[in-house]
């Protein structure tokens, strides 16, 4: 397994966990607009990732052939995390999360048509038994034709779609810190009318869990723009599920849910075919 595959492994976890706090943070803020959740969930973002554009001293400016994979990352990013905080504030935790994971397997589909990255039968497997899995840990009770599951759905689509795009820019040349200024800055310009129009006062612990979702924001999407430039989805895609892990993890330790035995089986299923890929992976080379 190459240094870069285990880095972009590495880093995919680390999303997860940062993603998972997010999720916490989010739910924990109450019922708030989610065009003022989005705001400060990607205005931290924003300023963290200009502070290291300024520092490592690099250009801004992106060439001609990435404003498309650029526009789309942008618009699917924000559309995908409006729908995903709408669904948390209207599902069971554990259903919106489950519907949003769907975004690793919408990845590797899109990333056939955007990198030409055509997965082995074997690897189309691995995700599907990760999907599996996924649902064993979160016991899905929705209705399907309901809205709001209909809108977890799309967050799925929205964030693998901004995930195959920040591949193909990553590999155009375009810097993770870059990417995640211009996605941030999009996000915040765009919802700004909305949370105008329908701001709602915090108070001080909402704006707490605010602040916090948008560190964890920061961190998640400083991770998964490394782990998507540094490897083809269809490769790292599948760790993306340790994210079940940790948000039930965190679940036990901050609201004290303690999963019951479906959930462990979910956690044998996820944790036993991430070690299968990767022992499938180092025995390729």
């Amino acid at each position: 397994m190459s240094k870069n595959k285990k880095q972009a492994i590495a880093c995919i976890i680390s999303a997860a966990f940062f993603f998972a706090l997010m999720n916490l943070f989010v739910k924990l803020s109450g019922d708030l607009p989610v065009w003022q959740k989005s705001l400060f969930r990607n205005l931290v973002a924003m300023f963290i990732a200009l502070s290291v554009v300024i520092k490592n001293r690099t250009s801004l400016k992106i060439e001609r052939k990435n404003y498309f994979p650029m526009a789309v990352r942008c618009i699917a990013g924000t559309v995908g995390i409006l729908f995903n905080f709408y669904a948390i504030g209207r599902l069971n935790i554990a259903d919106a999360s489950m519907l949003n994971k769907l975004s690793p397997f919408f990845a590797m589909i899109f990333s056939i048509f955007i990198m030409k990255e055509k997965p082995k039968k074997i690897e189309w497997a691995t995700i599907i038994i990760a999907f599996v899995g996924a649902l064993f840990v979160i016991k899905p009770t929705f209705n399907m034709e309901s809205f709001p599951a209909v809108m977890g759905l799309l967050s799925g689509v929205g964030a693998g779609l901004a995930y195959a795009c920040v591949r193909k820019l990553s590999t155009g040349g375009v810097a993770g810190p870059v990417i995640v200024f211009y996605f941030s800055m999009f996000s915040c310009v765009s919802v700004l009318p909305a949370v105008i129009a329908t701001y709602e006062p915090m108070t001080l612990a909402q704006f707490a869990f605010l602040l916090l979702a948008g560190l964890s924001a920061a961190g998640g999407q400083f991770s998964i723009t490394s782990a998507y430039s540094k490897a083809p989805a269809k490769e790292i895609s599948v760790f993306d599920y340790t994210q079940v892990l940790f948000a039930a993890m965190l679940s036990f330790v901050v609201l004290g849910d303690l999963p019951d035995w479906l959930s462990f089986v979910g956690y044998a299923v996820i944790i036993g075919v991430a070690v299968f890929k990767w022992k499938y992976e180092i025995s390729k080379r």
